[in-house]
């Protein structure tokens, strides 16, 4: 299957339907306020740091996606509030006309049909070869790890750090990352926050969140926090901070 991933600024076709192919995301994830600084400016804006794939089996419709946003770090270290952090960062430094000394990934998403085959791995590969074209130094990324999800109660410091007897990690995406160079650095405890109210929640997951405590929603990587009495919930995701230093 030849593929070809190229920027969405090569390749502006492709914006039209950038965020039509079928995919594995949960409603709730769509709820993170601070994704609306990068999504709805994805395709202007920031389409130089999107990347788009197609194959010559059916040329002209995604068959992967990638999204990547330069951000200022000040060499310091990565932050806690990981995803969150990166957009913000990398928003306010857009909006001061400030130039970006870092970039990290933002998302890989494959299309359905096709999870599983190794695209994954070919989309990192080509952000680490953007970065460098870009002339970053290195790529990060605050990855979530895709097992993460099926013990929500494990703490992702413990989760993170979990490696095989080869010395590869435990968590199938993790090992897709050191695989192509990236080193685990460390746990962003917040990268991702969803808030929302007893009625949103019961909307976005069919569940009935009508108890106070700790809630098992599928596909969250931790149990979401939900309080009858005042009437909301709160998803506070930990991702996994990847470096990919480039040559």
């Amino acid at each position: 299957m030849p593929l070809q991933i190229t920027t969405l600024a090569e390749r502006p076709e492709f914006a039209a339907s950038l965020w039509d192919m079928d995919h594995t995301w949960h409603e709730f994830m769509f709820n993170d306020p601070l994704a609306d600084l990068f999504y709805p400016f994805a395709t202007t804006t920031y389409s130089e740091y999107v990347l788009v794939a197609d194959d010559d089996a059916d040329p002209g419709r995604l068959v992967a996606r990638g999204c990547m946003i330069p951000f200022l770090s000040n060499g310091s270290d990565l932050p806690d509030d990981g995803w969150d952090g990166a957009i913000r960062s990398g928003w306010l430094a857009r909006q001061r006309g400030t130039r970006p000394d870092d970039i990290s990934a933002l998302e890989i998403s494959v299309r359905r049909d096709l999870q599983g085959t190794g695209l994954s791995a070919l989309m990192v590969a080509a952000m680490r070869d953007h970065a460098t074209r870009l002339g970053y130094a290195r790529l990060v990324a605050p990855v979530r790890p895709n097992g993460k999800h099926l013990e929500p109660h494990t703490p992702m410091t413990e989760y993170a750090f979990r490696t095989r007897s080869d010395g590869l990690p435990h968590d199938a995406w993790l090992r897709v990352h050191v695989r192509a160079g990236g080193e685990i650095v460390k746990v962003a405890p917040r990268s991702m926050v969803v808030a929302g109210t007893l009625a949103e929640w019961r909307r976005w997951t069919d569940l009935p969140f009508d108890r106070s405590g700790a809630i098992e929603v599928t596909g969250a990587l931790s149990p979401v926090h939900c309080d009858v009495e005042h009437d909301h919930a709160v998803y506070v995701e930990p991702n996994v901070w990847v470096n990919h230093a480039l040559s």
